[in-house]
């Protein structure tokens, strides 16, 4: 992924009554996905993910760092 971190701008594609999310905290990421689904909150905590406060359980297979490629 090529984005640049951006760990305060949260964007939003119409107003919202809800309060805003800190997305910077400490020891945990955030990014708010937007997509035409809806919102996603995507959080790594202690390096666990996390979608929607939903645990995701890694896939089985062989793992790929960032750098790897092919």
């Amino acid at each position: 992924m090529n984005a640049p971190l951006r760990p305060e701008v949260l964007l939003r594609s119409t107003p919202s009554p809800q309060l805003d999310l800190p997305l910077a905290a400490d020891g945990v990421l955030r990014h708010v996905w937007e997509s035409q689904f809806g919102s996603m909150l995507i959080e790594v905590r202690d390096g666990q993910v996390f979608v929607n406060g939903a645990r995701v359980e890694p896939a089985e297979g062989r793992a790929v760092s960032a750098g790897a490629n092919g």
